[in-house]
């Protein structure tokens, strides 16, 4: 005979592999974008570092005491995206909720971003122009 589960043992199973967490943690920040529900949010975050791992595990790996990300997960005030940052990072996930880059991709990246110029920042009709002469 079949052992049935809950919606939640079920839930928790699916987003033990990372692609599908990246995907309902996606949906969740899109959710959250949409309509501000903080608990809900915050309860599909819940969901993936259970999945992830436990508290335990994904505090470590975000380098952060257990409790700071427990306080976190259940809190209902407004959201510290410092600490929602770490836990992306420690899945290796960027606020898009994608994966993040290799380290070197992702090190020129940061360094192209950081360049300063005095020069003015061309716009994309400047930039149209200049490819079609006249």
């Amino acid at each position: 005979m079949e052992k049935l589960t809950t919606w939640h043992e079920f839930l928790i199973e699916k987003l033990a592999n990372r692609e599908e967490a990246m995907s309902y943690l996606q949906v969740s920040l899109e959710e959250y974008l949409i309509d501000g529900d903080i608990p809900f949010f915050l309860k599909g975050i819940r969901n993936v570092v259970e999945a992830q791992g436990g508290i335990s595990e994904v505090a470590k790996r975000a380098g952060m005491p257990p409790r700071v990300l427990s306080k976190f997960l259940f809190s209902e005030e407004s959201l510290q995206l410092d600490i929602f940052s770490a836990i992306l990072k420690a899945f290796e996930w960027q606020l898009s909720i994608e994966p993040l880059a290799a380290e070197s991709d992702r090190s020129e990246f940061v360094s192209e971003q950081l360049k300063t110029s005095n020069e003015p920042l061309e716009t994309k009709a400047e930039q149209v122009a200049e490819s079609h002469p006249a």
